[in-house]
């Protein structure tokens, strides 16, 4: 009997993720051996994931699971995990944005929709968040383009442009824009200090602070949580609260290591990013600082930008306070990250009830396949307390 099963896979870098892309149907059925394969896949728990794909990183731990779709306004359905380095766990609390950038390709790649040229619009249902997502991905000769004039601050190079429309992105898990129905909240922190937060939903839900309030600049770079471990430490401190504010969990113990997002936020000004690169304060309009797991995130994940450009927007939050008036005149707001700046659509509205109603969230990405082939999994872990493949 052969000791190892094959299973199709591919390796795409989105935004600036890494993920592994899996066929639903050639994985288990069964959600628990499902996980223990995948785990087995990238290597889990390792923190050098020595003996997978994982990349020992928070945004190249990612794995994608594409179906064909049987809904009437989905092409395929998606379902986005972050793939545990140290804990043998998946957790499918959340989308994640960059890695949504690739499913469209994939989708054209492995014959999932009817191509177009010269834009293929390929509609996707994430299931993590049960919202739809439109990716407008450019084709030639019936395969997905690479080649492009599109920069993405965080990836070498350039890419194709891929349109990502994250359609009525608002309550992702909380169904609603504003989780407490307040712009901004105040939140009690272990040593005594009060935080004015703000607490918002959009593509995925995220608690937002003024660095200033915390003792922060904003233009703190991921190396420097290694000299100051209290950056870390007090961004999961605020992220744990809010999530039991916005009922996402009933006690800490219960939050899940990937959702709320958290990020702290400052008024534009000139910063290095983490290559040395200086940018400058008229090159972006909000200073933005998140985590990816238990890391400073190296850039910003999309929909976390797309979140945070929401808030920005909602007139009265802690993030519309400190993001500079261009972005409020025109809805684009440029997010200046640890890697240089990214740039996200977004238009806020109020309804007539005074509520506040996010009408539109988009953002331009990159994707590219690396590599396919086949992963070689044990089959003890396949047959693991379930039926082989």
């Amino acid at each position: 009997m052969q000791e190892s099963e094959r299973i199709k896979v591919a390796i795409i870098r989105g935004g600036t993720s890494k993920g592994v892309y899996l066929l639903a149907d050639d994985l288990p059925k069964d959600h628990a051996i499902r996980d223990k394969v995948i785990l087995s896949i990238f290597g889990s728990p390792d923190p050098r994931q020595i003996d997978g794909l994982g990349g020992a990183d928070p945004l190249t731990s990612k794995v994608a699971i594409i179906a064909r779709s049987g809904r009437p306004d989905a092409d395929v359905d998606y379902t986005f995990g972050y793939v545990g380095i140290n804990e043998a766990a998946v957790d499918y609390q959340g989308n994640c944005g960059n890695i949504s950038q690739g499913v469209g390709p994939f989708a054209i790649e492995e014959g999932l929709v009817h191509v177009r040229e010269p834009i293929t619009r390929v509609r996707i249902f994430n299931t993590n968040t049960q919202k739809l997502i439109e990716a407008e991905v450019p084709v030639r000769d019936g395969r997905a383009l690479t080649e492009g004039d599109i920069v993405l601050h965080g990836v070498p190079g350039s890419g194709a442009g891929i349109v990502m429309n994250f359609l009525n992105s608002a309550g992702s898990r909380t169904g609603k824009l504003l989780p407490s129905g307040n712009v901004i909240d105040e939140m009690q922190l272990a040593d005594g200090r009060k935080v004015r937060c703000s607490l918002v939903d959009a593509a995925n839900p995220a608690v937002f602070v003024q660095a200033s309030e915390i003792g922060l600049k904003g233009t703190e770079l991921p190396a420097d949580t290694a000299t100051d471990p209290r950056i870390l430490a007090i961004m999961e401190e605020i992220r744990v609260k809010a999530a039991i504010m916005m009922r996402l969990a009933a006690t800490p113990s219960a939050v899940s290591p990937a959702v709320p997002k958290v990020a702290f936020v400052a008024p534009p000004r000139s910063y290095t990013t983490i290559t040395g690169r200086t940018v400058g304060a008229s090159d972006f309009d909000l200073l933005a600082r998140t985590k990816a797991l238990a890391v400073m995130h190296k850039a910003y994940a999309v929909t976390g930008g797309i979140c945070v450009s929401a808030a920005a927007l909602i007139e009265g939050t802690v993030v519309n306070e400190v993001v500079s008036a261009r972005a409020k005149e025109t809805g684009v707001v440029r997010i200046g990250h640890p890697s240089g700046a990214s740039s996200f659509v977004v238009a806020v509205t109020r309804k007539p009830s005074g509520e506040f109603d996010l009408t539109k969230s988009a953002v331009i990405g990159t994707a590219r396949r690396i590599m396919d082939g086949h992963v070689y999994v044990p089959r003890r872990v396949l047959s693991d307390g379930g039926q082989p493949l």
